[in-house]
């Protein structure tokens, strides 16, 4: 630093301003248009060298860039995996709005066969509500039933396979089974709890086909054993190939043989099940009463169904061994 700048105090000499040039250090610049160098001082403004040329165009300065609203903020922690974590809201709902179709899909067909199978059943629409209820009595007694056989059935299994008394079981079972069988067929006699039925009238109210629908409508309420009997007191036992008939002058014939009424079916079941049976809306008793006829039933605790049917002879069929 020189001594003028120290006492003018205008700090450090600024640097040499570009594009002027000079010549030999103690020489002056041989350029014609060169300023004089004592007009040269440190304290003199310097001007700013302006390029020639055409002028550049302005630069409009840019606006700045706002960040995205959406955008999660990076210090924020957790950001990222809450939105890795986020599961759309179409596809969250997709199993079960499928399974919620199909419950709805399942009870709209349920109900529809409800009510198509209640409009087509005449019967049951204009059924009173007592007799409803006698038929559902009926259905739950043969389930009932069935469930007895069931486990009648399984404990005989059980003790089939019991080693030891295994013989014996199979021999108990196979006389149970015997007797049953014989019951079946009309072989052997019968007795325990049931009906007995009275059919009185003519012409139609007493046809073989109101007979046999009082036959068939006892079978399915249970009946296990049955006979009929004509006002002359000759009995036939009632089994599965018993046809009904007709006769000329009036009266029956089952089997070959001729019954004259009224008629009795003596039958063994129980009581309440197959007095529901006959009762039915449009049924047994309902029939023969609309032909002018009349049907009675009457509780017994005790029927005893003696006539026998003589065995039938099998030409052709055989056990499978």
């Amino acid at each position: 630093m020189s001594e003028e700048h120290r006492e003018t105090g205008t700090g450090w000499p600024q640097p040499a301003v570009p594009g002027r040039s000079s010549g030999p250090a103690g020489e002056p610049d041989p350029r014609p248009d060169a300023p004089d160098p004592d007009e040269l001082s440190p304290l003199a403004p310097v001007e700013p060298v302006v390029p020639e040329g055409p002028e550049p165009d302005p630069v409009e300065p840019a606006l700045p860039v706002e960040p995205e609203e959406s955008a999660a903020p990076k210090d924020e922690p957790g950001a990222a995996g809450s939105e890795r974590g986020r599961v759309p809201v179409a596809r969250r709902f997709t199993s079960a709005g499928a399974m919620i179709g199909v419950l709805l899909a399942l009870l709209g067909f349920t109900l529809v066969v409800q009510l198509k199978t209640t409009s087509t059943d005449p019967t049951l629409a204009a059924t009173r509500e007592e007799d409803l209820v006698r038929i559902s009595s009926d259905l739950d007694s043969r389930e009932r039933r069935l469930r007895q056989d069931i486990e009648a059935l399984e404990e005989s299994q059980r003790q089939l396979r019991s080693g030891a008394q295994g013989r014996q079981a199979a021999l108990q079972e196979a006389t149970r089974r015997a007797d049953e069988l014989g019951i079946l067929a009309g072989t052997l006699p019968a007795v325990g709890p049931g009906l007995e039925v009275r059919f009185s009238g003519s012409g139609k109210a007493m046809s073989s086909t109101r007979i046999l629908d009082a036959v068939q409508e006892l079978r399915g309420a249970g009946a296990e054993a049955m006979q009929i009997q004509g006002a002359d007191g000759t009995a036939v036992r009632v089994i599965a190939s018993t046809y009904f008939v007709d006769a000329s002058g009036g009266g029956l014939v089952v089997d070959g043989r001729r019954l004259g009424g009224p008629f009795t079916i003596l039958v063994i079941g129980d009581p309440a099940t197959m007095r529901t049976a006959l009762n039915i809306p449009g049924g047994v008793v309902s029939t023969v009463r609309n032909n002018g006829g009349n049907v009675t039933s009457e509780d017994r605790e005790v029927v005893e169904v003696s006539q026998l049917h003589a065995p039938i002879k099998l030409d052709h069929a055989r056990p499978v061994s």
